[in-house]
């Protein structure tokens, strides 16, 4: 998959399509962080399908060291997410509350609530 970048409103956005798998593995966080600076953009719109296996089980560590790669280049991620698409683990809601508060990362369930997150920041 090709991410596009997205320039709507003078934010440039790096963005995944839907239902396409984008993330293998924690290390395809590069080939995200690549596109953004190659695209001059600070912020990554994904959808759950772009995301690895296991993004939303906190367990598998997955979530945390995306997030962190991400947050080492000050890239922030909204994701795309249908509440009824995705089983979250136990905990994963609690770390999107803290990742908010911080506007590193934000889960929504509509396109349009992502971009305006987005340009908030």
């Amino acid at each position: 998959m090709e991410l596009t970048l997205v320039d709507e409103n003078g934010i440039k956005v790096v963005e995944g399509r839907p239902d396409e798998k984008f993330m293998a593995s924690v290390q395809d966080a590069d080939r995200l962080i690549e596109a953004c600076f190659s695209g001059g953009a600070d912020a990554a719109l994904l959808y759950s399908a772009n995301l690895t296996g296991a993004f939303f089980d906190l367990s598998s560590g997955e979530a945390g060291a995306i997030l962190q790669k991400l947050r080492n280049y000050r890239i922030r991620l909204a994701v795309v997410c249908s509440p009824t698409g995705v089983v979250f683990s136990s905990r994963f809601g609690e770390m999107v509350a803290e990742e908010r508060r911080d506007k590193h990362f934000g889960l929504f369930e509509t396109r349009q609530a992502a971009r305006e997150w987005l340009r908030q920041a």
